[in-house]
């Protein structure tokens, strides 16, 4: 029986080990009880010691006192006889077990307890990804390095702030990833709190070393120079600062030189020598075409809701087309886009509900993948930051009661859809905009714009990804929220400029077919980074074979 026991724990610290922790909150709230397990056993250490302390405290007292009563005379006090053999004890026997109380290491349980629990701490790539998460917050929201330093967030309920060595940190990963933008950002945050006073163990040399660096990625030689000497005031045997401040004004002289040139050339004088720059340096463009309007949804900017709009949308009850189950108890129905159309639901699950889900969900959360639009491999990416899990009707009957009420409420079968997903975003977590359909060969002579556009370059490609199973592709999605969030989390649509807001107990609907069988390129989506909060969610994609009748065919390829 032990065997087995041990396998089974060498497997959980397997699976624990490994854990992305920053890519769900939900598992991050076990290295709290961890950490205040930890705390409590310092404490035990920490009054081990104190008491080991006060006993040693005792007899150095104890020895003071008699030592000044011996010395001041030696031969009287040894006089008596039974001061000479207590002198010999003393020295043969009491000093002895003083050494022993002294070596003894009362750290055993404490060290023993961090030991088992580092094995389930979070690991480099967990301290990296968390950092990137919260540089993502930081782009998407349009937040400063002092107000994410100053922890000044939204809806924040417990308050925190990051000094100079986090500061220092965080810059150094996005430096070690290449990120000079980032390197730049986080190290001037740190020298600007360094310069303000803040006790740290961080030296301005480290901090001016890495942002001068940066700052010459960026071609601001003058800045960088700036920088430089400063360092150099701070320490002058700095080598490598030394080195670059030479190579610095090497290039500055250069440039100095083709300037001279071509003012001669062009019979005229330089008037001024450049400006030093202000260290704001932009953001460089990345792979996502659509990134700035994306992040404006997520902002809660650029949504396209007219008043015209808005006179389309409608909220009423709804019964499934008359469905025998919602016909007595219908659920409310809200129209939140009118093209394509998107619907949200309420009530559709109760809090009950949401927790048995979580609690079913929770244990089998691993790191969320995509298909690689080329090979069709399931491999997990940066742009999908968060954990899921799958959830079968024979898990509880909480699950086959939920999938009955989302066939009910869409008309759609469940029979051949998806399993219950279950997602937890972690720090900063998202998805960036995807299709939920498997997107096959469109006409090349196909007219398309902007983000269609992208799309038919990235995807023309792809595999059909469903086709394994035989069911056709997801007609539809449908989307529960399982809670607040307080900042960010937003689901939004860059193609026609929609951003839709978690609501705990509701649930959004919308098709990603038209009644042709072809793709709604409009339905492409995301996932917000969550600002601050924790964002649960659980979806269900229904897919078209089963549905042939009960949503058929339009008359043309886009009703």
């Amino acid at each position: 029986m032990k065997p087995c026991l041990q396998l089974v724990f060498f497997i959980f610290l397997i699976c624990h080990t490994e854990a992305e922790f920053f890519t769900s909150i939900g598992q991050m709230t076990d290295l709290i009880y961890a950490e205040k397990d930890l705390v409590q056993s310092l404490k035990e250490y920490i009054r081990a010691e104190e008491a080991k302390l006060s006993q040693i405290k005792s007899w150095a007292e104890k020895m003071d006192v008699l030592t000044s009563k011996s010395t001041s005379d030696p031969e009287g006090y040894l006089a008596h006889p039974v001061n000479a053999y207590k002198l010999v004890k003393r020295l043969n026997t009491d000093w002895l077990e003083l050494e022993n109380l002294v070596l003894q290491d009362t750290t055993n349980g404490f060290i023993a307890n961090l030991t088992i629990q580092r094995q389930f701490f979070p690991t480099e790539e967990d301290e990296t990804g968390a950092a990137k998460a919260l540089m993502r917050l930081q782009d998407t929201y349009k937040l400063d390095p002092e107000t994410l330093s100053r922890g000044n967030l939204p809806g924040t309920k417990y308050r925190s702030s990051l000094t100079v060595s986090d500061c220092f940190g965080m810059g150094k990963t996005a430096y070690n990833d290449g990120d000079y933008y980032h390197t730049v950002l986080w190290m001037e945050q740190a020298l600007k709190q360094h310069d303000e006073g803040e006790d740290t163990t961080v030296s301005k040399v480290e901090i001016l070393d890495y942002l001068s660096y940066a700052v010459f990625q960026f071609g601001d030689l003058h800045r960088a120079m700036e920088l430089t000497r400063r360092l150099i005031s701070l320490d002058s045997t700095h080598e490598r600062a030394g080195s670059n401040l030479r190579y610095f004004e090497k290039l500055l002289e250069k440039e100095r030189e083709e300037k001279s040139r071509e003012n001669s050339l062009n019979n005229t004088m330089a008037t001024t020598e450049p400006v030093v720059q202000s260290g704001a340096y932009e953001r460089p463009l990345d792979y996502l075409p659509e990134r700035d309007i994306y992040e404006a949804l997520c902002r809660g900017e650029g949504v396209k809701m007219t008043p015209r709009r808005q006179k389309r949308l409608f909220c009423r009850y709804h019964n499934g087309n008359r469905n025998p189950h919602l016909l007595i108890a219908p659920f409310k129905e809200e129209d939140e886009w009118d093209s394509p159309h998107i619907v949200r639901y309420y009530d559709v699950m109760s809090d009950e509900e949401i927790e048995k889900i979580k609690q079913l969900a929770k244990p089998r959360l691993a790191r969320a993948t995509v298909r690689d639009p080329k090979t069709g491999v399931l491999t997990v990416a940066s742009y999908r930051v968060s954990k899921s899990s799958w959830l079968e009707e024979d898990d509880d009957p909480v699950v086959g009661k939920v999938n009955q009420r989302m066939q009910q409420i869409t008309g759609l079968t469940v029979k051949t859809a998806e399993l219950l997903q279950v997602a937890n975003y972690g720090m900063g977590g998202q998805y960036e905009p995807h299709f939920d359909f498997s997107r096959r060969p469109f006409d090349s002579t196909l007219k398309s714009e902007g983000n269609r556009l992208a799309t038919f370059l990235n995807y023309k490609d792809e595999p059909d990804a469903f086709k394994r199973l035989g069911t056709g592709n997801r007609v539809a999605t449908f989307l529960n929220y399982m809670s607040d969030v307080e900042a960010g989390g937003a689901t939004v649509f860059p193609d026609f400029g929609a951003a839709i807001w978690p609501k705990k107990g509701t649930a959004v609907f919308w098709y990603n077919l038209f009644r042709s069988g072809e793709g709604d390129y409009r339905t492409r989506h995301a996932a917000c980074p969550v600002l601050v909060g924790c964002k649960w969610v659980s979806n269900k994609w229904f897919h078209e074979r089963g549905n042939e009748f009960l949503r058929p065919c339009g008359r043309t390829e886009v009703d």
